[in-house]
């Protein structure tokens, strides 16, 4: 377990330079590009709120309890 932990992290750590990055941010996007994905994350949300709540409501409903038949209650004359 000692040697494939050691394996892991000898192959993780010789990768590193390879996620760094080169240089300093070439898109050049400004505040409308950022505007812009915040209203595409904005719909995404809209979309997701009323989908959890279905979801939600489905599970409620299958594991509630199920509706009981009225009973007739006898009188004691």
């Amino acid at each position: 377990m000692k040697t494939m932990t050691a394996m892991v992290m000898g192959v993780l750590f010789s990768a590193l330079p390879a996620f760094a990055a080169q240089s300093a941010r070439q898109d050049k996007s400004g505040l409308v590009v950022w505007i812009f994905l915040g209203f595409c994350a904005l719909i995404v949300l809209a979309q997701l709120v009323p989908a959890v709540l279905m979801m939600l409501g489905l599970v409620r409903g299958a594991a509630g309890e199920r509706a009981l038949s009225p009973q007739k209650v006898e009188s004691k004359s």
